[in-house]
């Protein structure tokens, strides 16, 4: 593993939290407007622009 920087964990816990599934309460009060997130992304498939600065 290598070390990461302090702004890298900073964009890696942002990216994660972008990504968080919606909350059923949301879905329910929209009238299901709201259905998915936009910002779900497979960890698999789609990496992450990172700069190594």
């Amino acid at each position: 593993m290598t070390k990461k920087s302090g702004r890298t964990k900073m964009r890696l816990g942002k990216e994660l939290k972008k990504a968080r599934r919606i909350p059923l309460l949301a879905i329910v009060r929209t009238h299901r407007k709201i259905q998915t997130n936009n910002f779900a992304r497979n960890w698999r498939r789609t990496k992450l622009k990172i700069d190594k600065a």
